[in-house]
């Protein structure tokens, strides 16, 4: 559906440009996250923004708005707010005019993709290029809010994962570069549209390369120029599901593996839903007879549990009858089977030709959890795959690290003025910025360490910073691509 972009607001924002005092010529404002609902996240990975100016500002302004004949967008404007608003409630010239000026007369700057902004310090300004278009800047709030939240959403959380299992690795592993496909996208069914699946799938590949989320990768490609003929985008295995396990019957089970193992998959990793019937059955006495076929395969078969508590399906349950398989867990009962080697850090890595993978409702506390257990019991926290899905990207809203965008500044008959929000009734956090906004670099001995804000500076002061331009006038700024995220993030 080809709606045109000038639908995508609020109603309330539809008539702003009276509202404005009179004299009215500029409005300056910035987009922040002004504090975290995660007590260890302090800083959200600045990442989407490119996205959004390429499709949005630029595709769909366009080809929905300006190359559409102005009679017929202004026509279904004003039938759409007069059918809502009351007939005649919000005059047309502005739409018409902007038309007419066949471009978004808009700045916008910001910091790097991949930087990782603390709370309260502004990643993006946005203002006016044409004075009869101040009404402009806030009028994309709603839009500009809608697309960046999410992907800047997941890919701090995704970060976050990387850092804890980065950390976990260090301590207990022997391939610590194995964390790159140890969070895995399992993600793209439990989002609210395909589009969001695709924005959080891209910011998930920002710090993994593990995903089932296939456009992800094609959104990667079309907006930030990523290549997967000559660079890793993402990855993914070969994979059963339940309807692939059942269809044979539970007396044919076994069957059913060594087939997939044997004659399907004799190569190459595959990883094999085991909870169909007896998850416990299949660790204890159908492992144990493929013992030899899964040995002699090049390649790894990885377990997949999928229902149950994930810690302790992974670890074992502490309450469960002593010695029983319930007791000691999926690596454990792996490595009594398999069994593996002691690395250089005293840790016990299974043999290569056996895995496990969890995808069940893994929250970023479980995965945790899992790590530190299996680290206490001399595992390397490298033995287990988590699948990362919407329990995860999809407990979020765009309160978890308080986004918004806020003016901070305008111009009024040619006079500069500073403006903030501060509610008495508020805690604190939706005190606003003033003025014009200056970010600026912090560095140390191996980069870019942090961010300073500073409020209230002259206009040239605001022209210079780490804020760099990425729209104006209907143009992109420096187009980044996903390497260059992937080496800042890591280097942050």
């Amino acid at each position: 559906m080809n709606i045109s972009p000038i639908h995508f607001s609020d109603f309330y924002k539809t008539d702003h440009r009276r509202q404005y005092p009179v004299g009215t010529e500029s409005v300056y404002s910035n987009m922040t996250a002004r504090g975290s609902r995660i007590p260890e996240i302090d800083k959200v990975v600045v990442f989407g923004l490119q996205y959004f100016v390429h499709e949005y500002l630029i595709k769909r302004f366009q080809r929905d708005f300006f190359d559409q004949p102005k009679a017929e967008v202004i026509s279904k404007y004003k039938r759409r707010l007069d059918n809502a608003l009351g007939f005649g409630a919000v005059s047309m010239e502005h739409m018409e005019a902007l038309h007419d000026l066949g471009y978004l007369p808009i700045h916008i700057k910001a910091l790097p993709e991949g930087s990782r902004c603390p709370m309260r310090i502004p990643f993006v300004t946005i203002t006016e290029t044409d004075t009869d278009f101040f009404w402009l800047v806030n009028f994309l709030e709603t839009l500009m809010s809608n697309a960046i939240w999410h992907p800047i959403t997941t890919a701090t959380i995704a970060h976050e994962y990387r850092v804890l299992l980065d950390a976990a690795a260090r301590k207990s592993s022997d391939c610590p570069g194995f964390v790159e496909w140890q969070g895995h996208d399992f993600s793209m069914r439990g989002h609210t549209s395909l589009e969001s699946s695709c924005v959080s799938g891209m910011a998930h590949l920002t710090s993994f390369y593990g995903t089932d989320t296939i456009p992800a990768i094609d959104f990667l490609e079309e907006y930030y120029d990523a290549n997967s003929d000559k660079e890793n985008i993402g990855n993914s295995v070969y994979a059963t599901e339940h309807s692939v396990m059942c269809m044979g019957g539970e007396a044919t089970e076994l069957d059913t593996f060594r087939r997939l193992i044997t004659e399907v998959y004799p190569k190459s990793i595959i990883s094999i839903v085991s909870d169909t019937w007896d998850y416990f059955g299949i660790l204890t006495k159908t492992l144990p007879t493929l013992k030899d076929e899964i040995m002699a395969r090049d390649g790894k078969v990885v377990i997949r549990p999928d229902s149950g508590d994930p810690v302790k399906i992974v670890c074992g349950d502490p309450d469960a009858l002593v010695d029983s398989p319930e007791s000691k867990g999926t690596i454990q009962l792996l490595w009594d089977v398999f069994g593996g080697k002691v690395n250089s850090k005293g840790y016990r890595e299974l043999d290569p030709h056996i895995g496990a993978i969890y995808g069940d409702s893994i929250t970023y506390d479980r995965a945790k959890q899992i790590t530190d257990q299996l680290m206490a019991q001399g595992f390397a926290s490298t033995n287990i795959v988590f699948g990362i899905g919407s329990y995860t990207y999809q407990y979020v809203t765009r309160d978890t690290f308080g986004f918004a965008i806020k003016a901070t500044s305008g111009m009024i008959n040619g006079n500069r003025v500073s403006i903030a929000k501060n509610p008495k009734t508020d805690n604190g956090l939706k005190k606003s910025a003033k003025g014009l906004l200056r970010v600026d670099q912090i560095r140390g001995a191996h980069g870019v360490t942090g961010f300073t804000l500073t409020e209230d500076v002259t206009p040239g002061e605001e022209l210079e910073g780490a804020l760099e331009v990425i729209f104006s006038d209907g143009e992109p700024g420096r187009k980044q691509t996903l390497s260059e995220i992937r080496a800042r993030l890591a280097q942050g």
